[in-house]
């Protein structure tokens, strides 16, 4: 009887069934009952999956899961429309051997600034959002980088989206070391996989930041700056960062941090655009005022900002498709002919097909091999 009310759901309604039989599992009394209900779980995927809905086809917003694997349903600006969720991994897909330049990673601006964080002070937050994921999702989706805003507040170190070098209640999102626990746990769970953080820097207590990683579990896990280049070489090759453990690289944006606390001083080893506004004209790539000139070959990152001053999320979509492809090329020319290594952008789920996700593809194909997207990279 079981088995055969599992078939009739699945004939009403695949998407709903294959939540109901994974919730039936715990209550099944014996062996043969869980089996049968793990079976029909993963045929009743494997049948629908054969129809899902495929990049850029229509969907409806309220069953996003009609959509394939790595897909989403959403509507820019008009219909619905399945678009990627989920990025590529250059080192399953292709190899994990080649020096960590020559590697693109999809990072997230304010990574920790989410819509819907509920407030950690108890007095309503009054603060621009720019994701929408939390932490772990979008490692889980692909990104690699994160960018974070540190503070000193309340005696600890708290994740800030604020201004005048100061955190407040009302621009206060998280103590920090939530955020690295969660870090800490997919590094720990995904072995082969670098996380890199880029921090805006506020925190002036002596070994404030040295503290929290330690108290985070993240130490274990140091890239350190003895092991950077510092005259535009190569970086070590993956795989040996895998093999010895080092898969986690943070930069600050004290320069005095590097000497004091071992925390790489972020401009030492990249380049950068403009930021906000200044760095989404067409046609137009040039340095922040803290990085030296893009084309400057001696720091063997690149980093390409693309993202709007005040975050607009229902026009995200547009920036993050077309607009920043032909970005990379535009600061590919201005980088002395190199590609980007991190792109940092907003909503980085947001777009009208293949978005990030698509712009992270096309960097680690030129990088890896020369092609547009970095499937065409893969060997047999």
């Amino acid at each position: 009887m079981l088995l055969l009310s599992i078939i009739s759901i699945i004939e009403e309604d695949a998407y709903k069934t294959f939540d109901f039989v994974l919730s039936l599992v715990p209550q099944s009394r014996n062996m043969g009952q869980q089996i049968i209900v793990r079976v029909v779980a993963i045929l009743s995927l494997l049948f629908f999956s054969v129809d899902s809905a495929k990049l850029l086809d229509s969907c409806s917003s309220s069953r996003s899961k009609e959509c394939g694997p790595g897909l989403y349903c959403f509507a820019c600006i008009a219909a619905s429309h399945c678009v990627r969720s989920t990025a590529t991994d250059p080192f399953s897909l292709v190899n994990n051997s080649m020096p960590f330049n020559k590697y693109a990673f999809l990072t997230t601006h304010n990574a920790f600034a989410i819509d819907g964080e509920p407030s950690h002070t108890g007095v309503p937050r009054i603060t621009e959002n720019n994701q929408e994921d939390t932490i772990t999702e979008q490692l889980n989706n692909g990104v690699r980088a994160l960018m974070l805003d540190v503070y000193d507040f309340r005696g600890d170190v708290w994740l800030c989206h604020s201004f005048g070098g100061n955190c407040y209640d009302i621009t206060a999102f998280e103590p920090a070391i939530d955020t690295l626990r969660e870090i800490e746990s997919f590094l720990s769970s995904h072995p082969s996989e670098i996380v890199t953080l880029i921090l805006e820097d506020y925190v002036h207590a002596p070994n404030g930041l040295t503290k929290l990683f330690n108290d985070a579990g993240l130490m274990k896990y140091w890239f350190p700056v003895s092991s950077m280049p510092k005259n535009g070489q190569d970086w070590p090759l993956v795989s040996d960062m895998v093999a010895k453990n080092q898969r986690l690289l943070v930069f600050t944006s004290i320069k005095s941090k590097e000497q004091s606390e071992g925390i790489a001083y972020q401009w030492n080893y990249m380049v950068e655009n403009h930021y906000g506004d200044d760095g989404m004209k067409a046609g137009s790539c040039s340095n922040r005022d803290e990085s030296s000139v893009l084309s400057d070959t001696s720091k063997s990152l690149v980093l390409l900002n693309y993202f709007r001053s005040l975050p607009i999320k229902q026009i995200a979509c547009i920036q993050n498709s077309g607009d920043l492809l032909n970005m990379l090329g535009t600061c590919h020319n201005a980088s002395a002919n190199r590609w980007a290594n991190f792109v940092a952008v907003d909503y980085y789920k947001r777009s009208e097909g293949g978005g990030t996700f698509q712009a992270s593809d096309m960097l680690n194909g030129q990088l890896l091999c020369g092609q547009n997207d970095v499937h065409a990279c893969k060997v047999g």
